[in-house]
């Protein structure tokens, strides 16, 4: 899947895409919705510090042939694209990267009509990329399994199904919600290791979880499965996802079915999909399974997923308090991981939620499950950075946390990063924990 799009010489006519420093050159051409007003809401593809509105640069004639479709497709929501499939994203994201080009004809009439086909994210606002149907979350970071095993179970950290399975539960899509949206702390029952009964409040350890959103594309029909080689082909792109956890709601509520009302109250997701054509420079093999781990069970198993199936992107938590706000302190990295390390593939994960013949449609979400590493520095959840709260982050500020406060801002970043090839980046994704109505 690597074209001319990627070729790293290539320089825009919009000036701020050819920052070293910008998440978004030419060669990334993430989509997102953007509205002008609260209740309009188009398709537009970020580059540099700027939004080209697809729908005007369709008006203007921009697109032809097989990239007219597809931007006929592009509206209020990019469901209409993700279900066209591979052939007509890839013609889209070539007609882009000629139209947003210096050195093309196609670009040359499109500077022209720069004034009205490039907006200012000042001057917009972003909203949920597309109609999200089903979200469903993994548990795919076997550091982040043992890790949270080991609090629960020092003797034996991982269940004996978890090499063999990819673990994953049915989240809640009503409940996602766009970066910069407020995310207020949740009520729930909850029960102390010294109290007889649970209580029911707002939870006193809320924490966030850094994950990557899978978005899918055409899907398949009930019944028919997706086999592992033809998994790929589903996923039309990434976002960062953060999954807001209760973790004292959960602790009460999880046995014995699992997640709930702990996870169900707010997922924020980035308002970029970093398509998986952009990433195709940043492949990577999958995880190397240690001696003794049982190799995938043939309907997850593939050759090419095997060698390329893995996507090194890195990923980083940054956590902002009030009082650092209030003193002009800048938000403060906790974290930071690489999502090639998570044991299964994007395509292991869709290839298994699909193989009971679960219907996968376009726009649905799956969370990878927090992407933790082996160092501390590493962990992606306060779980675990602070070992179930007995080791406190210390701030900048001189401020200890253990869990979220009232007022803190999470902000989740995330970059791709390799030699011969542009830096490109997914934005940002944060939320401001707000009190918990009583």
């Amino acid at each position: 899947m690597i074209d001319a799009t990627h070729d790293p010489v290539l320089v825009s006519w919009v000036e701020s895409a050819n920052d070293p420093a910008t998440d978004f050159p030419i060669q990334n051409l993430p989509f997102g919705v953007f509205g002008v007003a609260a209740e309009s809401a188009r398709t537009g593809v970020a580059i540099g510090d700027r939004i080209l509105d697809v729908a005007e640069a369709l008006g203007l004639g921009l697109f032809e042939g097989e990239s007219q479709r597809a931007a006929e497709a592009c509206g209020d929501a990019l469901n209409h694209l993700m279900a066209l499939g591979e052939p007509a994203w890839t013609a889209l994201r070539q007609r882009l990267s000629e139209m947003l080009r210096n050195d093309t004809e196609l670009g040359a009439r499109a500077a022209e009509h720069a004034s009205r086909i490039l907006k200012s994210p000042r001057d917009v606002l972003m909203k949920l990329p597309a109609r999200i149907g089903n979200y469903s979350d993994f548990y795919a970071s076997i550091a982040h399994a043992s890790n949270v095993g080991s609090m629960m179970r020092p003797d034996n950290p991982l269940l004996p199904n978890y090499k063999w399975v990819p673990i994953g539960y049915h989240g809640r899509a009503s409940s996602i919600v766009v970066s910069g949206t407020p995310v207020r702390r949740p009520l729930g029952q909850t029960k102390a290791d010294d109290s007889a009964d649970p209580r029911f409040g707002p939870s006193a350890r809320l924490d966030y979880e850094l994950e990557v959103g899978l978005f899918i594309g055409p899907g398949n029909r009930l019944g028919a499965p997706i086999g592992i080689a033809e998994a790929g082909t589903q996923l039309f792109g990434l976002s960062l996802l953060n999954d807001w956890s209760a973790r004292d709601i959960q602790a009460w509520e999880y046995q014995p079915l699992g997640p709930f009302l702990s996870k169900s109250f707010a997922t924020s997701i980035s308002p970029w999909i970093v398509t998986a054509h952009a990433l195709s420079p940043f492949r990577a093999p999958a995880l190397e399974r240690r001696a003794g781990d049982p190799r995938p069970l043939p309907y997850l198993s593939d050759a090419k997923d095997a060698a390329q199936g893995a996507l090194d992107i890195g990923l980083e938590v940054y956590l902002q308090s009030r009082a650092m706000r209030d003193r002009g302190l800048a938000p403060q990295r906790l974290s930071r991981a690489s999502f090639a390390g998570m044991y299964w593939t994007p395509a292991q994960l869709i290839a298994h939620h699909a193989s009971n013949g679960c219907n996968l449609i376009p726009g649905d979400v799956l969370g990878s499950g927090t992407v933790s590493g082996e160092a501390k520095d590493a962990r992606g959840c306060l779980l675990e950075l602070t070992w179930r709260g007995s080791e406190p982050v210390a701030l900048a500020s001189g401020e200890t946390r253990r869990f979220l406060e009232d007022g803190d801002i999470v902000t989740l970043r995330g970059s791709c990063e390799r030699q011969g090839y542009r830096r490109i980046g997914f934005g940002e994704c944060s939320g401001e924990v707000v009190a918990a109505v009583t």
